[in-house]
C-alpha cells in the first residue's frame, strides 16, 4: 500500500459509528446524501463540470441561500452565523492529505520560516514570519509541483511500502496540512532565552544535545496539554477560535480561485508586485539607507540642540512627530495594522501615547521618580547610572554576596523598565476581572453548555464528546478517526522524560520540583485562557509573573541552592509554552475542522513541523552568538540599535533581581515599593469601569476601553526604540478604519494578500541580507549621508 493511499483513506480510515455505517453527510443546499456513495464519482463530476455551471453552484453559499438551508436543516442551524457563511459544508474524503508533494512543501516552507523566525527574536524589533504568505504561496507552489513532477511510484528499499511522486491533483487539503506544519515549525522557540542567556552573560556554553532535546521538551508538553482543553473548546461550535476562522476564509477564497477568474488574477498580481516592491524597498532601512528607518523630524529643525533631540528622536528619545518607513518598525505586531481591529489598534497607540508621550518627558523633567539615569535602559544600574556589574555581586554557587552588594548598592532600573515592569504585573489580575465583569454573561453561557455536553457524554458510553453535537461540521469529522489519548501522553511523556533527565543532571539551573510546579500551574491556566482566547482572539501573555513566581520559590530553603539568573527564564519557559503552544495547537486543530481534515493527520502535521523546525532554531541561536554576540552583550554598539538583544538584557535584569535578590528583598527597596501595587491597581480598575458602563451603557463605548490590552501596550518595554507607531497609526487608520468602513469589498479582497506579501518580502529581505551580506564575511555599506556613524536619524546631541 502506498503512502499517498494511506492518508486518502475512506470508509476503511472511517471511525466506528453507533447509528451503522451510514452518516449524514449534506451540501450546502441541506440535501442529504448517503455517505455510502460513491464519492469518488461525484468528485470527478464536480471536476469536470462546466465553468459556469460552477460558478452557479457556488451561489448557494452566498448567507442568504446558506440561512435558506438553516431554517430546513438544524444541522447547519446549529453553526454559528459567521461559521455557516465562511465554511464550507459539503466534504470530500478522497481528497490527498499527506503526498510526496506535502513533505516537499514541508521543508521549503518551514526551514526558512524557522530561520527568519528565531533570528527576529535577537532584533530589537521583529516581523514574525507570515502564515499568512505560507497560505498563499502554498496554493501555487503545490499546483506548480503537481503539472511538472512525474507520476512515478516510488517503492521503499526493503519494504513493501511505496508512494507516487505525483499521485493527482493539488489538494485543498495538502494545502491547509502543509500551513499548520508550517504554523508549528516555522516560528521562534522559547527556550531560546536561557541558552542565550547563560553564553552571553554567564559563559555557560549549553551542551547542544541538552539545548535541543530542551527546546523539544517543552514544545511537546505545550502540545499534549492541549488534550486538557480539548474536549471543552474544540467541538462546540460556539467557540469559533476567530484566528482559525479568518485563515479558514482565506483556505475557502484558493478553493474557489481553482476556477480560474479575473478576480483571482487581479489577487495574484497585487500580490506579487507588493512582494517585489517591499523586498527591494527593505535593502534601504535595513542596509544601504538607515536614516530612513526613523525620520526625526525635529532633529532636522535642531540637529545639535538636546532637548529637541530627545522630543523627536525615535532611537533614544519619545519619537514625537517621528515617521519610519521600516517596515519592522511600522509592522511591530506582524501585520497587525492590516488585520488587528482598528480599536485595539487605538487602544494599543494610545499606551505607546501614554508611555513614551506622557511618562517619559515627565521621568526626565518633571518628577516621576527620583532616579534619573539609564531613562529608557533596561540594564540594571548602579546608584550613579553606571551598570551593574551582576558578576561581581555573585558567588561562584550564584548566591548573593553580601559583602560586594554592600560595596555597589543596591539595583537599579531605568524608569520605563520600571513602569513596564508594573503593568506587566497589572495586566494580569486585570485580564480576570476584566473577564469576570465584562465577560461574565458569556462566559457563564458557554461553560453552561460545555457541562451539559460532558454529562451528556458520560451517560452515553462508547462515544467522544463531538458526538454530542449535531452541527453539520461535527457530522462531516464523524467520518475521520480521532485521536487516542494515549497519543498525547506519549508526547507529554517524551518532553517530561527529557526535562527531567537533563535537570537532574544539572543543566538548566533549576530544582526538579519547580517543574511539577511549572506544569501544575500551566495546567491550570490552559483552559481558562484557551477559553478566552477561543471567544475573543486575545491571548493573554503572562509575562515575568512566571519568573516572579520562581524567585519567591527560590527564596525557600529547599530551592536555597538553586539562584543562577537563568532559573526564572528556564521555568519561564517551561510553565509558559506549557499553555501557549497548547493554545495554538487547538487553534490550528480548530482550522482542520473547519476544512474538514481527518484529526490524525492534523497532529502528524503539528509534531512534524516541530521536527523539522526546532533544530534549525537551535543552529540561528548558534549563529547568532557567533556573529552578533558582541552587541548582544554590549561589548560593541549596533549603530542601527537592531541587533540590541533587548528581550534577552530584560531577562537577565529578570533572572538577578528575582533569582540572586529574590523578590523579597528586592521590594524593599525605595524605587521597587511599588510594584505589588500593580496586583491590586489591575485588580479594581475593570470593576469601575464595568459598573460605570452599565450605569451609562453608552457613553463613550467605555466596553471598549479594555485595561488588559492597554496595560499589555504598557507593559511593552520599548528600549530606546520608539519610532514606527505614528506610522502605524496612520496606517491602521488607512486600512482597517477608512478601507474597512466605506471599500470593504476591496477590503475583502485585498487585506489578507498585501499583508502577506509586506511579510513575506520582508522577511525574504533579511533572508537575501544574510546570505549576501553576513553569512561569509561581513560586508558593511560604506559611510554615507544617509548612515551617519555618530547618529543615522542625524540627532546629533541626543544623551
Amino acid at each position: 500500500m502506498g503512502l499517498s493511499t494511506i492518508f486518502r483513506r475512506k470508509r476503511d480510515d472511517a471511525a466506528p459509528s453507533d447509528a451503522g455505517d451510514v452518516s449524514p453527510v449534506a451540501t450546502t443546499t441541506g440535501y442529504r446524501e448517503d455517505q455510502t456513495s460513491d464519492s469518488v464519482s461525484k468528485a470527478a463530476s464536480v471536476k469536470e463540470q462546466p465553468v459556469d455551471d460552477l460558478e452557479r453552484s457556488q451561489k448557494t453559499e452566498e448567507p442568504n441561500v446558506v440561512e435558506t438551508a438553516a431554517e430546513e436543516d438544524p444541522e447547519i442551524a446549529a453553526l454559528p452565523l459567521e461559521v455557516r457563511q465562511l465554511v464550507s459544508l459539503t466534504d470530500d474524503p478522497t481528497l490527498y492529505t499527506i503526498t510526496f508533494r506535502y513533505f516537499v512543501l514541508c521543508v521549503i516552507f518551514v526551514v526558512p520560516g524557522a530561520f527568519l523566525s528565531m533570528m527576529s527574536h535577537f532584533r530589537t524589533t521583529e516581523a514574525p514570519y507570515s502564515v499568512f504568505f505560507v497560505q498563499i504561496a502554498c496554493h501555487y507552489a503545490g499546483h506548480f509541483l503537481a503539472r511538472v513532477l512525474p507520476a512515478w511510484v516510488i517503492r521503499v528499499p526493503f519494504t513493501s511500502w511505496s508512494f507516487s511522486l505525483n499521485p493527482g491533483p493539488w489538494s485543498i487539503k495538502e494545502h491547509v496540512l502543509v500551513t499548520l506544519t508550517a504554523a508549528s515549525g516555522a516560528t521562534y522557540n522559547l527556550g531560546y532565552t536561557p541558552i542565550a542567556m547563560a553564553e552571553l552573560y554567564y559563559g555557560e556554553r549549553v551542551n547542544a544535545a541538552v539545548a535541543i532535546f530542551f527546546m523539544f521538551a517543552i514544545v511537546w508538553i505545550g502540545y499534549a496539554f492541549a488534550a486538557l482543553a480539548r474536549q471543552l473548546l474544540l467541538y462546540d461550535p460556539n467557540f469559533i477560535w476567530p484566528q482559525a476562522l479568518m485563515q479558514t476564509t482565506l483556505f475557502e477564497t484558493f478553493r474557489k480561485q481553482d476556477v480560474s477568474s479575473p478576480l483571482a488574477r487581479r489577487q495574484m498580481k497585487i500580490f506579487f508586485f507588493c512582494f517585489l516592491g517591499m523586498t527591494l524597498w527593505q535593502f534601504l532601512p535595513e542596509y544601504v539607507f538607515p536614516f530612513t528607518s526613523s525620520l526625526a523630524f525635529l532633529c532636522w529643525v535642531a540637529p545639535h540642540n538636546a532637548v529637541a533631540n530627545f522630543l523627536g528622536s525615535g532611537l533614544g528619545g519619545m519619537g514625537l512627530l517621528n515617521l519610519s518607513l521600516d517596515w519592522s518598525n511600522i509592522n511591530w505586531n506582524g501585520s497587525s495594522i492590516l488585520l488587528t481591529p482598528w480599536w485595539t489598534q487605538v487602544v494599543l497607540f494610545l499606551a505607546f501615547v501614554f508611555n513614551c508621550w506622557v511618562l517619559l518627558p515627565a521621568a526626565k523633567w518633571g518628577n516621576l521618580g527620583s532616579y534619573k539615569h539609564g531613562l529608557m535602559s533596561n540594564s540594571l544600574l548602579t546608584a550613579n547610572g553606571t551598570t551593574y556589574p551582576t558578576l561581581e555581586v555573585v558567588t561562584s554557587t550564584y548566591q548573593l554576596n553580601e559583602t560586594a552588594f554592600a560595596e555597589y548598592g543596591d539595583m537599579y532600573m531605568g524608569l520605563q523598565n520600571l513602569w513596564a515592569t508594573f503593568f506587566d504585573y497589572a495586566k494580569v489580575t486585570a485580564a480576570i476581572t476584566w473577564i469576570l465583569t465584562f465577560g461574565f454573561v458569556q462566559i457563564r453561557t458557554n461553560l453552561m453548555k460545555v457541562i451539559r455536553s460532558r454529562r451528556k457524554a458520560s451517560q452515553e458510553k462508547g462515544q467522544s464528546i463531538n458526538h454530542q453535537y449535531h452541527d453539520r461540521l461535527n457530522v462531516l469529522q464523524r467520518t475521520y478517526k480521532e485521536i487516542p489519548l494515549w497519543w498525547y501522553v506519549a508526547l507529554f511523556m517524551a518532553g517530561f522524560v527529557a526535562l527531567i533527565v537533563t535537570i537532574a543532571c544539572g543543566y538548566l539551573w533549576i530544582p526538579i520540583w519547580t517543574l511539577f510546579v511549572a506544569l501544575a500551574s500551566a495546567a491550570v491556566l490552559v483552559v481558562p485562557f484557551g477559553f478566552l482566547y477561543a471567544i475573543s482572539n486575545y491571548q493573554l501573555a503572562v509575562g515575568s509573573f512566571n519568573e516572579l513566581v520562581y524567585g519567591y520559590m527560590v527564596e525557600t530553603p529547599a530551592g536555597k541552592s538553586h539562584r543562577h539568573p537563568c532559573g526564572p527564564s528556564t521555568y519561564g519557559s517551561i510553565a509558559g509554552d506549557a499553555w501557549y503552544r497548547a493554545q495554538y495547537m487547538l487553534q490550528d486543530q480548530k482550522i482542520g475542522h473547519y476544512m474538514h481534515i481527518p484529526p490524525r493527520t492534523v497532529f502528524f502535521s503539528q509534531i512534524f513541523g516541530t521536527v523539522l523546525g526546532i533544530p534549525v532554531n537551535y543552529a540561528v541561536i548558534r549563529w547568532v552568538l557567533n556573529t552578533k554576540g558582541d552587541y548582544l552583550s554590549g561589548k560593541k554598539t549596533d549603530p542601527l540599535n537592531q541587533w540590541s538583544g533587548q528581550s534577552l538584557k530584560s531577562s537577565n535584569t529578570l533572572g538577578v533581581q528575582y533569582a540572586v535578590l529574590g523578590p523579597s528583598r528586592l521590594f524593599k527597596e525605595q524605587e521597587m515599593k511599588p510594584l505589588p501595587w500593580a496586583f491590586l491597581v489591575g485588580a479594581v480598575l475593570p470593576p469601575i469601569l464595568y459598573i460605570a458602563h452599565r450605569t451609562l451603557p453608552r457613553w463613550m463605548r467605555i466596553d471598549l476601553w479594555n485595561v488588559s490590552i492597554f496595560f499589555s501596550g504598557l507593559a511593552v518595554f520599548y528600549g530606546n526604540i520608539s519610532t514606527g507607531y505614528t506610522s502605524a497609526i496612520i496606517g491602521g487608520y488607512v486600512v482597517m478604519y477608512w478601507a474597512y468602513r466605506y471599500r470593504f469589498e476591496v477590503w475583502k479582497r485585498y487585506s489578507y494578500m498585501v499583508a502577506a506579501a509586506f511579510d513575506a518580502g520582508f522577511n525574504l529581505n533579511m533572508l537575501l541580507i544574510f546570505l549576501f551580506f553576513g553569512s561569509g564575511k561581513q560586508i558593511s555599506m560604506p559611510n554615507w549621508w544617509g548612515n551617519n556613524s555618530d547618529s543615522v536619524e542625524r540627532c546629533f546631541a541626543l544623551d
